[in-house]
């Protein structure tokens, strides 16, 4: 069979798997079979000055068949590895489902943690204000109660010490009236005892026979005279 050869007999050919291929892991049967083939027309006869190439039509069909035989296997082998890796990229995206799904469930925790914090530290600081206006309510009680207790005691002090004042003045008044009926008593015996004593030298002075002319220093003095 003659070819008409459309490249030069000095390309080189590609042997190597492309990097898809790698990464996919597909088997390269066919793209060998390729190779083989594009390298039985690079070693078939040349005609020259011209583009033509003499090939073995037998081989060329042979080859042809290999060909076809090798490409269902191919996208099979294709076709498993397509979907050996939807199902790993299936479990990879339920895989990453869940941990978004944990990272979620794990912010609404923090979440729902912060907001416990926040509504612990509020009410702490509800209780701390509480705490704090009932102890200055008890204080201005207490001042209010002390106040009032200083000034009820200011007034009885005021009040005693007033009855005691007037007590004090009351016994002293007392005690100067029974001094004074002590003394006025004392005073009355003592006048009557004195007229006694008087009365009796009187009589001494009238019995004596012999009574010298008394002066005025020794004369008794008179019963009838007035005290002075």
């Amino acid at each position: 069979m003659v070819r008409r050869n459309s490249s030069s007999r000095n390309e080189p050919v590609n042997h190597q798997k492309t990097p898809n291929m790698e990464r996919q892991g597909v088997d390269f049967d066919i793209q060998q079979e390729l190779a083989h083939l594009q390298e039985m027309i690079y070693e078939s006869f040349h005609i020259p000055l011209t583009r033509w190439t003499m090939i073995d039509e037998g081989k060329l069909l042979d080859q042809l068949d290999l060909i076809g035989e090798t490409i269902p296997e191919s996208i099979r082998k294709a076709l498993a590895v397509l979907e050996q890796e939807q199902d790993i990229l299936a479990e990879a995206e339920a895989y990453a489902q869940r941990i978004i799904q944990s990272a979620n469930q794990k912010a609404a925790q923090i979440l729902d943690e912060t907001g416990i914090i926040q509504q612990a530290q509020q009410e702490a600081h509800q209780i701390r204000q509480q705490v704090n206006q009932e102890c200055q309510t008890i204080q201005d009680q207490t001042m209010a109660e002390i106040e009032q207790l200083r000034q009820v005691t200011n007034g009885e002090i005021q009040q005693f010490r007033q009855k005691t004042l007037a007590e004090s003045q009351k016994l002293q008044e007392d005690a100067d009236k029974y001094a004074d009926g002590v003394l006025t008593q004392l005073e009355q015996e003592l006048a009557q005892m004195l007229a006694v004593v008087r009365n009796g030298r009187q009589q001494l002075y009238n019995n004596s026979p012999t009574r010298p002319q008394p002066s005025n220093a020794n004369k008794p003095p008179n019963s009838n005279q007035k005290r002075s």
